[in-house]
């Protein structure tokens, strides 16, 4: 259980993710005032209240169907999406659900690897300073995120798809500590962030989180490492 609610908190909160908000904010033209510059802070913030509260009437959408098609109607052995493929027909009455659903996996899919790849570039020419042309960048993503998903499906076929996507998920909760832990140190220290330092009681709470989500990601390694 401790696994998949960590594949849960890895796939909603992904951790490039949190870099490419901040860097959202360099896309304004804010001036060098505080005042200014706490302006755009909170639009900036706004954007992401807004895109991340649509992101949560989606996943609790996509709950309350799978509860209303699959459990109440005593289908509970439904575990795989190739086995709510095929029963989303049957259950909702309509020939346009599978539709509906492969659109649907389609746009998540081009969601992640559009987010992932702009979380790159944010990461590489921010941190990094290492710039790449258009092209390659986006070859280089896609082949990194396509080739594992296909040969596990050559090699292992496709029941073993959703173990992967749940390894995956995992794995990005994993390394959410690693983007987390800096975020909340930066923003506490008056030395890097002036007047625009975090608040005290937003750091504790800020830090409260963080000190969870390690101790779940260290509980969860101890567990494999004792098998």
């Amino acid at each position: 259980m401790l696994y998949l609610a960590l594949g849960i908190l890895g796939a909603t909160v992904m951790p490039h993710n949190l870099y490419l908000h901040s860097a959202i904010v360099q896309t304004r033209a804010w001036g060098d005032t505080i005042v200014e510059k706490r302006q755009a802070l909170a639009y900036a913030t706004a954007d992401s209240t807004f895109a991340l509260m649509f992101a949560l009437l989606i996943n609790a959408s996509i709950l309350i169907l799978a509860g209303a098609a699959f459990h109440y109607t005593g289908r509970t052995g439904v575990a795989e999406l190739n086995e709510a493929h095929r029963l989303l027909e049957p259950l909702l009455g309509s020939v346009w659900a599978p539709v509906a659903f492969a659109v649907a996996l389609l746009a998540c899919g081009l969601n992640s690897t559009v987010t992932a790849t702009l979380a790159g570039q944010a990461v590489m020419e921010g941190f990094l300073d290492i710039r790449l042309a258009p092209w390659l960048r986006r070859l280089t993503t896609r082949m990194i995120a396509i080739i594992p998903a296909a040969a596990v499906t050559i090699f292992y076929g496709e029941a073993q798809t959703a173990k992967l996507l749940i390894l995956s998920q995992v794995v990005l909760s994993l390394q959410l500590s690693f983007a987390v832990l800096p975020l909340v140190w930066f923003t506490a220290d008056r030395k890097k962030m002036g007047d625009l330092v975090a608040p005290k009681w937003l750091v504790i709470f800020a830090a409260l989180i963080a000190a969870v989500i390690v101790a779940l990601n260290v509980k969860l390694l101890v567990d494999f490492v004792r098998g």
